[in-house]
């Protein structure tokens, strides 16, 4: 047993050494040799601080002053449990991990197409070792990223989706995390990778969710790769306990003419960070940015992206918007770089708040880096409150105060929302946004 005394970074480390004694055969893969890799840069890159720009307004210490176990034993859930916060339908294909750990039991993968692989990490590794490590940790940068180190040391369960050319998947893909933590702080490292080959189509719905109030540390890392003329809309849903620390870094590559549609919605957490990197590396290719985020009590949300246009004609839209209330703080650092030869770039870049309480507290900081100059970009960012306008408009035609604040608000987080094509999607968070600012707002 580890003593308690030792450093979170020890600690970790001396935790990798009994993963690695419980791979059995999985440590003679190829992969694992990445892993020892990662752990060793982990030790020497160690946990950033308010020290370092990136991390200026994100303190770690409730992070640090645990000690997370890694969950080994299968978890027992009722079905009712994993079904009451299903978004999907019934028979939608879906992914279950309770406790950072692949449920066979829970999850439901009936995918049509013969060509398209779909399944848990590890079983991936197995399976399909050639096209997982073509493209695995060659796009999230585990030598100079602490938390991605962290990750591809410990990676083991997340999914592994592999979509041929020319297929268009119609039902969106579920993956759904549930966390029981109880009493013991757990840690989870998911990592994904997403490969959608020339000319495919796929959705994917990703949410977060807690059954208990228990310390939760989950670092994930997903790699997408967008071929030719290929599309994917990715959701991430995170409503997990306000005890929980979340860290997470998506890195997207696309190719020519390839389109992104990327939401990520944060309502849970004391500690979220969102580290989002897409790099538009062909011509005509589209991204769109949408991020709603709402926090309450003590709450930090930190969203940190990067639009990188490296060739010409590409056009990208962001808009991330947050709700803030009590002592919450939000961040969001937004760059945009156009490279020297990526002439013809359209790209545009907002993030407004609304603050409704004299301490709460967001940090905004939309950057542009032009190398180009032939180039339509602009920036934006804007604090404020309700309108006391609008709102006595609405009281002067009946409607009460308090309600005519929540309709305000929602209608706010609704210029988000309501961007998704996926209705259930639209349904389920326009509820849980109501019922949440109802409650704490």
């Amino acid at each position: 047993m580890v003593p308690e005394t030792i450093n979170l970074k020890d600690w970790l480390i001396s935790t990798f050494n009994n993963f690695e004694n419980r791979l059995n055969g999985n440590a003679d893969q190829p992969f694992h040799r990445l892993r020892r890799e990662a752990i060793s840069h982990f030790a020497r890159l160690g946990f950033p601080n308010t020290r370092m720009e990136d991390w200026k307004y994100t303190n770690l210490q409730p992070l640090l002053d645990q000690r997370y176990q890694l969950f080994d034993d299968d978890h027992e859930l009722k079905p009712a449990a994993v079904e009451k916060l299903f978004i999907g339908k019934k028979n939608d294909n879906r992914l279950v991990f309770v406790n950072g750990k692949f449920s066979e039991k829970f999850s439901n993968l009936h995918l049509i197409h013969p060509g398209i692989t779909l399944s848990n990490l590890e079983k991936a590794l197995q399976d399909h070792p050639r096209i997982v490590n073509e493209y695995i940790a060659k796009y999230s940068d585990h030598r100079q990223e602490a938390f991605t180190a962290l990750n591809t040391a410990f990676a083991r369960e997340g999914i592994f989706l592999y979509v041929p050319q020319d297929v268009v998947v119609e039902e969106p893909i579920y993956i759904l995390h549930i966390f029981d933590p109880q009493d013991e702080p757990y840690q989870a490292h998911p990592r994904h990778l997403l490969v959608v080959e020339k000319n495919s189509q796929v959705k994917i719905v990703e949410s977060h969710h807690s059954l208990s109030d228990g310390p939760v540390f989950n670092n994930s890392v997903t790699e997408v790769i967008l071929k030719e003329g290929s599309r994917l809309d990715l959701l991430k849903i995170q409503d997990d306990n306000f005890h929980s620390i979340r860290i997470h870094r998506t890195q997207i590559y696309q190719e020519r003419q390839s389109i992104l549609n990327s939401f990520s919605i944060d309502l849970g957490g004391a500690i979220v960070r969102n580290n989002l990197t897409v790099s538009l590396n062909g011509e005509n290719c589209e991204s769109n940015l949408f991020g709603f985020y709402l926090a309450s009590g003590n709450q930090l949300i930190d969203n940190h992206t990067s639009i990188e246009h490296l060739k010409p004609n590409c056009n990208s839209n962001e808009l991330y918007k947050g709700i803030l209330s009590g002592k919450s703080r939000g961040v969001f650092s937004g760059t945009i770089y156009v490279a020297r030869d990526a002439q013809k770039t359209n790209a545009f870049q907002s993030n407004k708040n609304l603050l409704l309480s004299p301490e709460a507290d967001i940090n905004s900081k939309p950057q542009l880096k032009i190398f180009a100059d032939d180039v339509k970009c602009t920036h934006g960012a804007t604090v404020g409150q309700l309108d006391e306008e609008a709102i006595f408009y609405m009281q002067q035609r009946g409607i009460p105060p308090e309600q005519a604040q929540n309709l305000l608000r929602l209608a706010f987080a609704g210029e988000v929302i309501d961007k998704t094509s996926l209705e259930n999607v639209r349904v389920f968070l326009q509820d849980r946004i109501e019922k949440r600012l109802e409650k704490e707002f």
